[in-house]
């Protein structure tokens, strides 16, 4: 029998259960996948919370990395045996084995390591399309804000931005974090709970602002970043670690300069498969020549999955988190 994380109610922690489950065949347009690491992101506690809604009962987790061992009717482009990672739907990856529709698979290259791709798919993906995706304005010279700049997408999110030749200004909440944030190429640090985000970051521009906020904080920075933009700014909404953005008011973005703001959303940048070939080729070739470091700092067995997410949730992590199944 598998094993497998799942949950019957939204709540906390408390609410993730390891259990043993049935896999069985796949059927038509689908494979039988072995893992051998899972990936831990903030996006699991909106589900697991209600934030995003799933039926229930139901499997946890978006991001594994394994080996194909049977496949379904019609299936083409893979084969068993292949190597391959994946980030999406349907959720159940907090598993030893599952059945995968083939839509969402990608062939992991030899070179990048079970680990790596099960803690950088979807975070990868996500700093791959907030980058290049989601400011058309966006070049090369141009000063960038990161909050969770030492997270596990802020870490490659950093990397890549230097890669394009952005100035990146870092939020992070310890001194801890702000070394490691700066050791992946961050170019300013502020520790946000000690200084005034938006007189620093207006201190670092000449008073200027920056033309594009990352804020994967949400609810508890959204002014504040609003506020650190320029005139004709962008304010891209990531994620929402402290909770919702607040509904939008037109005439603020006016009155703060016409600027703007999305909520973007990783399936809506990987839809095309030309796009999502695009994206997956340039994170993969990034990873695999050493350009792009996957920093994972913290390992956990399945069976310590409620642990998993209250370090999580409690900011006790940087960088990326993985099950080892």
């Amino acid at each position: 029998m598998a094993k497998a994380v799942r949950f019957y109610e939204t709540g906390g922690p408390d609410v993730l259960k390891l259990e043993e489950v049935a896999v069985g065949n796949p059927g038509p347009g689908e494979v039988r996948i072995r893992h051998a690491a899972v990936g831990l992101n903030f996006a699991d506690t909106y589900f697991r919370l209600g934030y995003y809604p799933a039926p229930l009962p139901n499997g946890m987790g978006v991001e594994a990395a394994g080996t194909i061992e049977a496949v379904g009717e019609g299936v083409t482009g893979f084969a068993v045996g292949d190597r391959v990672t994946y980030t999406g739907s349907p959720l159940g990856a907090y598993s030893t084995e599952r059945v995968m529709p083939v839509g969402s698979l990608f062939k992991l290259p030899d070179g990048i390591a079970f680990e790596t791709a099960a803690a950088s798919t979807m975070r990868g993906l996500s700093a791959a399309y907030w980058l290049l995706k989601t400011n058309p304005w966006l070049k090369a010279g141009d000063t960038i804000l990161l909050h969770a700049a030492a997270g596990g997408v802020g870490l490659i999110a950093v990397q890549w931005a230097k890669l394009l030749g952005l100035r990146v200004i870092g939020t992070v909440s310890t001194e801890a974090k702000a070394e490691l944030a700066r050791a992946h190429g961050c170019d300013e640090v502020i520790l946000y709970r000690n200084e005034d985000l938006v007189v620093r970051v207006k201190e670092l521009t000449d008073g200027v602002g920056v033309g594009t906020v990352f804020d994967s904080i949400g609810k508890d920075t959204y002014e504040a970043s609003l506020k650190c933009l320029k005139r004709r700014g962008m304010l891209v909404g990531c994620g929402t670690a402290s909770g919702p953005f607040p509904p939008i008011d037109a005439l603020q973005m006016a009155i703060q300069g016409s600027v703007y703001f999305t909520r973007p959303a990783l399936a809506d940048f990987i839809a095309d498969p030309a796009e999502r070939a695009e994206l997956s080729t340039a994170l993969f070739d990034h990873v695999a020549s050493g350009r792009i470091r996957i920093e994972i700092n913290q390992r956990y067995a399945l069976e310590d999955a409620v642990q998993a997410h209250r370090d999580l949730e409690a900011g006790r992590t940087t960088g990326s988190s993985v099950f080892i199944v």
